[in-house]
This record gives C-alpha cells, sequence and structure tokens, in this order.
C-alpha cells in the first residue's frame, strides 16, 4: 500500500512539472535553444526526484546522491595524486637513488590511502586493514602505516543515529529496549560500533550497531575499489589485485548481515565446545541475544577482557604469554584442519583473555568473516602443511599442483611461510619459525617485490578458500609477534595436520583398526618431531663449538 501511495505521489508531481507550472515557463521561452536547455535540465532534475520520492528511504537517497559522487572524486584525486607523484619522482630516477625515491613515494602515496580510508570510511577502513596485514604481498611503507592507524582509529556513529537504527530494526529505541544503555560506544570497528547495555534483569550485553549506509553505498564503494585495482594495475602492470575486489564482492555482502555472523558465532561455539576439540573450555565465545538480533543489530552477552597483544596486562593477570601464544594457535589450528570452520578476521583487536575461576580464557569476537572449507580442500591444506613442515620437497609440489600452483610451488611454499625456498627445505625443527626480527621483515618485503607478477597470478588462480586463509595466518603470525615470546606453533600445526590426514586415511576402515592406525600415525609424527629436534640440536652444538675454535684461534 505505501508503495503504491508513493507512486500515486510521483505520478502528480511529474504531471504537475511538466504540464502545470512548467507549461507558463515554456511558452516564455521563444528560442529553441533556450527550450532544449530547460529540457536537458527538467528531465535529470524529474528523473532524481522520482528516484528520491519513490525510493523505500528518500532521506537515505538524497545523502547518497551527494555522498556517492563525493567518494567516487576523492577516489579520482587521491588515484592521480599518487599516479602524479609515482611518474614525476622517478622520471630519469636509477640505482639507489631511485629505491631511496620509490621508498619516499610509498611513504607518502601511503599516507594518502590512509587519508582516502578515513574520508570514505566503511570497506575502506575494512580494506586499510587487510593492507596492514599483506606483508608479504605490498611494500613495507603501506603496511606498516595501516596497521599502525586503522585498527584503533574508526570514526564513530552520532548517538542519534544509533537510535533512528534501533527504531527502524525493532521498532522500539534504547530507551525502551534496554534497562540502560550507554551513548558512548565502547569500540568502533569498520563497520559497526559496540555500546554496553543491560538488560531489565540486569545482563550486561554488547549491542554491536551498523554503522549508516553501508548497505546502500556498498556496490559503489566496491566499483570505485575495483577502478583503484586498475588505476594500480595500469601504473604498475605487475600489481594485479583483482583478486582483492573478487573477495570483496563475496564477503562485504556476508559482513553486513549480522544475522549470518550471529549463525557463524553458535556454529563456532558448537565446533570448539564439542568432545572433538582439544582447546575445549578454554575458548570462549559469547552468547547471542536472538530477539535482539537483526541484519544490521547484533546482541551479544559482553565479555570483560584484555587484549591478547598487552603484554603488561596479562602479566597483571597473572598470564603467561607464551601459554597465549599456544592456544591461539591450537585454536585455529582446529578450525583449520579439523571442522573446516575458519574465524578469518583474528586480528588482536577480535581476540580478548581473561581468568575464569583461575584459569586463562580465550574470547572470540566478530565473527562476520568465516571461510567454510569442504572435506577435500582440508585434506589437501592438511597434507601440505605436513609436507612443509617435515621439508617432504616431493610433497609440497604434490600438494601445490592441488592448490593451482603448478611449477611456482616454490613461490608458494615462500608465500604460505614467509620462508625463502632453501630454508623451507632445511630438515630442522624450527625452519619455519614466523618471522621475529626487522632483517627478517626486510627479506620478506624484498621476496614480494621481486616476485611480484607471479604472486599476483598465484592470488588469482589458487582456489578462493586459500585467499582468506592467507590473511588468516598473517593475523595470527601479527598476534604471536607482538606477544614477544613466540613458540614453535608448527608442533602444533603438524599434530593437527595428522588428525586430519589420519580422519582421510581411515574413514572406510572399522572402527577398532581406524583408531590403531591413527596412533600409529601420531606416533610416527612425534617421533619425526623429536628426531628434528635432536638433528636441530646438534647442528646449533657444531655451530657453538666451531665459533668457539674459531674465537680461540683469532
Amino acid at each position: 500500500m505505501l508503495g503504491a501511495l508513493r507512486r500515486e505521489a510521483v505520478r502528480r508531481f511529474l504531471r504537475r512539472a511538466l504540464h502545470g507550472s512548467a507549461a507558463p515557463v515554456a511558452k516564455a521561452l521563444a528560442a529553441p535553444a533556450a527550450k532544449a536547455g530547460a529540457a536537458a535540465v527538467a528531465a535529470p532534475s524529474a528523473a532524481y526526484a522520482a528516484w528520491v520520492l519513490s525510493s523505500d528511504d528518500p532521506g537515505m537517497a538524497m545523502r547518497l546522491s551527494y555522498n556517492v559522487p563525493a567518494r567516487l572524486a576523492r577516489d579520482c584525486a587521491a588515484v592521480a595524486s599518487i599516479v602524479a607523484d609515482y611518474q614525476w619522482s622517478l622520471r630519469g630516477a636509477d640505482g639507489a637513488d631511485r629505491a631511496w625515491i620509490m621508498h619516499e613515494c610509498h611513504a607518502r602515496s601511503a599516507q594518502k590511502l590512509l587519508e582516502l580510508c578515513f574520508a570514505n570510511g566503511g570497506i575502506y577502513i575494512k580494506l586499510g586493514q587487510h593492507v596492514g596485514q599483506l606483508d608479504h604481498l605490498l611494500p613495507t611503507e603501506y603496511v606498516r602505516t595501516m596497521r599502525e592507524n586503522v585498527l584503533d582509529r574508526c570514526p564513530s556513529t552520532p548517538y542519534d543515529v544509533v537510535c533512528q537504527t534501533l527504531r527502524e530494526e525493532f521498532g522500539a529505541g534504547p530507551d525502551e529496549l534496554f534497562a540502560e544503555f550507554e551513548q558512548s560506544p565502547v569500540a568502533s570497528a569498520s563497520l559497526a560500533q559496540v555500546h554496553r547495555a543491560y538488560t531489565h534483569d540486569g545482563q550486561k550485553l554488547a549491542v554491536k550497531i551498523q554503522h549508516p549506509g553501508l548497505r546502500e553505498h556498498s556496490a559503489a564503494d566496491v566499483a570505485m575499489v575495483e577502478f583503484l585495482v586498475h588505476a594500480v594495475k595500469w601504473m604498475f602492470p605487475g600489481f594485479n589485485y583483482q583478486w582483492l575486489v573478487d573477495e570483496i564482492k563475496i564477503n562485504l555482502p556476508k559482513e553486513l548481515d549480522f544475522v549470518l555472523e550471529a549463525a557463524n558465532a553458535e556454529k563456532c561455539k558448537r565446533n570448539l565446545e564439542s568432545p572433538r576439540s582439544r582447546v575445549r573450555g578454554r575458548v570462549k565465545v559469547p552468547e547471542v541475544i536472538h530477539n535482539l538480533t537483526s541484519k544490521r543489530v547484533l546482541t551479544m552477552e559482553f565479555i570483560d577482557g584484555i587484549s591478547v597483544t598487552d603484554c603488561e596486562g596479562l602479566d597483571a593477570l597473572g598470564v603467561d604469554t607464551g601459554k597465549v601464544a599456544e592456544l591461539v594457535s591450537q585454536t585455529f589450528s582446529e578450525m583449520i584442519f579439523v571442522f573446516g570452520e575458519v574465524h578469518c578476521d583474528p586480528h588482536e583487536a577480535n581476540l580478548l583473555v581473561r581468568k575464569q575461576e583461575g584459569e586463562m580464557q580465550l574470547v572470540l569476537l566478530d565473527h562476520g568473516l568465516y571461510q567454510q572449507i569442504d572435506q577435500g580442500f582440508r585434506w589437501h591444506y592438511a597434507g601440505l602443511w605436513h609436507a612443509l613442515i617435515f621439508a617432504d620437497e616431493d610433497g609440497i609440489k604434490h600438494y601445490s599442483a592441488t592448490m593451482n600452483a603448478g611449477d611456482m610451488y616454490p613461490i608458494f611454499a615462500s608465500m604460505l611461510t614467509l620462508k625463502p625456498w632453501n630454508q623451507i627445505r632445511e630438515a630442522t625443527v624450527d625452519h619455519l619459525d614466523a618471522p621475529q626480527s626487522p632483517q627478517d621483515r626486510a627479506r620478506i618485503a624484498e621476496f614480494a617485490h621481486r616476485h611480484v607478477r607471479q604472486i599476483s597470478d598465484l592470488l588469482l588462480q589458487m582456489p578462493r578458500e586459500l585467499l582468506l586463509l592467507l590473511k588468516t595466518n598473517d593475523c595470527l603470525r601479527a598476534v604471536d609477534r607482538s606477544l614477544g615470546k613466540p613458540i614453535n606453533t608448527l608442533v602444533i600445526t603438524a599434530r593437527e595436520c595428522v588428525r586430519a590426514l589420519a580422519e582421510q586415511r581411515s574413514r572406510h576402515l572399522p572402527p577398532l583398526l581406524a583408531k590403531f592406525y591413527t596412533l600409529g600415525d601420531h606416533m610416527h609424527m612425534e617421533l619425526r618431531l623429536a628426531m628434528l629436534r635432536a638433528a636441530t640440536m646438534w647442528m646449533r652444538l657444531l655451530q657453538c663449538v666451531t665459533w668457539r675454535s674459531t674465537a680461540c684461534s683469532i
């Protein structure tokens, strides 16, 4: 009924515009050119008015008609400025001068990109967060600028707009829905912000409310990002980030649906509380309050905790950072290799630590971005990591082929591990430890620069499931690095890979025989790890003796 009334109002408006008030004006315009000019103005104006009045939200339609061109203008200005800077600055430069000038251009351009992200907001900030985790793909200046700025500086939505969103979703404002609702958000992220609230029976809640206009802007924003990607490719033919646009097109609608996020949270909770989980009781997923959840509002129980990378806070809580790193690694290894449902945004703001009944507990927040992995892919991925951990070159080559890497398997292995191929082939227990030092990160950046074209090709042809897993790995490495007390997470990964491969091997065997073979696989894996540890200790002992002998001779 409302739609019919709105369409009738539009028809009346157009009749008045074209046959009423417009008629005297037309008679007064004697020159044909003037008539043509009036028609040129009247037709788009009438069409614009019809679009605004016939939309479900005329106010939002008017805001879009201003915001979309403004955002596009910012994009064009930023791209033009960055392109001009590179072309002008690098003209005639070579050798060491070119490397230094390139570094300066990267730094200036990263700052311009950061300003664009904050000016446009929404998915641009989300994109900036993603850039801040791509050590192996982008120049260091871009990664560092985004990592240091976009995680905790997201703009917030005014309280009156928050109230309007709640009324649109539930037909009532915060004063009616809650006994108490704090006007200032406790956290603000790229797509939403969180307010603390209390129910009438005293339960403490976290109310996640989507920033306005994201759904309406999303199609235009994706088109703008695609334009930026094509501009980068035109400027630097080796940089083809079409895979990033494809992922945004798939995942953004999912992240903007908080009902889907609630379902992801509940699946994660079931998995990690099941008898199959080795972290059962040590990981907490907040309970969803369904009657106060919609596509734009997600209400969950509020859980206090310390950020997973707040080392001082963890020390004050009496929690060992090594144990935290171990629990994080165990949790996400299970998601990937055992359950096949992976939380793909595990940055520091989404991981909290608390003590519950004297025991450390990891709290998982923000379940909007998930990757579902089918059984076949999960087994192949487990086989690949098993081969990487045990420096099995034939296995690496075989499983890389299942990921469409083909002859580029050495580069593919380096992308996964952030290690050079010669180190991947070393049979030591720590050959794939996460890079920690500035020298390690410099080597990663140099590798990415040298193989940028091959990396871009691999990202375009590898299975879509793998792209989000690469992002997850980057997030987990950043957390591990921030904790400053890295553990050998590869031992945990090896054990979970063996669980997945044992499941594949024994799926057609009788239960008793399957358990026997599984036990044998685990014993074999632990024996190989023990041999690697022994070989590593022997090599270090020989290096120490050699160094002392050399020092004495000097």
